[in-house]
């Protein structure tokens, strides 16, 4: 395992970007000391650290102040790798993971200054109508209109103020016969990096195949796919 490593592992590498990360975490410019306190690095080698990222832009010193925060070349590296991100590609194998746990249809919804709008929906076993397809916009009432509500100011709110603030720390919502009778649904927002609302995935089926609360462990199961997919949008949990 030890031989493994040291052909697999660049260990001045992973201490430079252990160091981006402390800036990263810090809410305001960091001073040398601060940043050899948190790694533990020695000052001789962080001196050296320092002034590699600082050469390659990754990190700037602030001459007046001395103290240290992330660079403009991050900035640019986070925009292009924005720019080739695709949310509805890394979305899609986990539509069918989710419908195929309770045997559910499951939709991924965009965002628009109309409400969520269905872009993909993967179809569990058996023909259920759903009362959406692709291109629907999903109405306030359902759980993903509620997930837009929550998350995207601007939109009207039909509902109760307490009932929107519970979704939005939940960071879940549930919808009983929102569209059809019989058919209910849970859904839970997508972020990217600064938590912006991306999309919403949503699970539709008959109300007893559905969880309607937060204690129940399918929800708990939503839960921790909603963060494993926001992660992959560059959320740092």
């Amino acid at each position: 395992m030890a031989d493994k490593k040291s052909k697999d592992y660049i260990q001045s590498l992973d201490t430079g970007i252990k160091i981006l990360n402390v800036l990263q975490k810090s809410k305001t410019p960091m001073k040398f000391s601060e940043i050899q306190q948190i790694t533990a690095i020695t000052k001789s080698n962080l001196y050296k650290y320092m002034n590699t990222l600082t050469n390659n832009e990754l990190v700037y010193r602030n001459p007046a102040t001395g103290e240290y925060h992330l660079g403009n070349q991050l900035i640019q590296l986070g925009m292009s790798a924005m720019g080739n991100l695709d949310s509805l590609a890394i979305v899609t194998p986990y539509l069918q993971e989710i419908g195929r746990h309770n045997n559910n249809t499951v939709l991924y919804s965009v965002i628009t200054r109309r409400g969520p709008v269905v872009t993909k929906i993967w179809h569990a076993e058996g023909i259920l109508n759903i009362g959406a397809q692709i291109g629907t916009v999903l109405p306030p009432k359902s759980s993903s209109g509620k997930i837009f509500a929550a998350f995207f100011d601007e939109t009207q709110k039909e509902y109760e103020d307490e009932e929107l603030n519970k979704i939005h720390n939940q960071a879940i919502a549930f919808a009983e016969e929102p569209l059809i009778p019989t058919i209910s649904s849970v859904s839970f927002p997508v972020f990217t990096f600064n938590k912006e609302l991306e999309g919403i995935i949503s699970v539709i089926g008959v109300k007893d195949n559905l969880p309607n609360s937060v204690e129940s462990p399918d929800t708990h199961y939503l839960l921790e796919k909603q963060k494993e997919i926001s992660k992959l949008l560059g959320l740092h949990l």
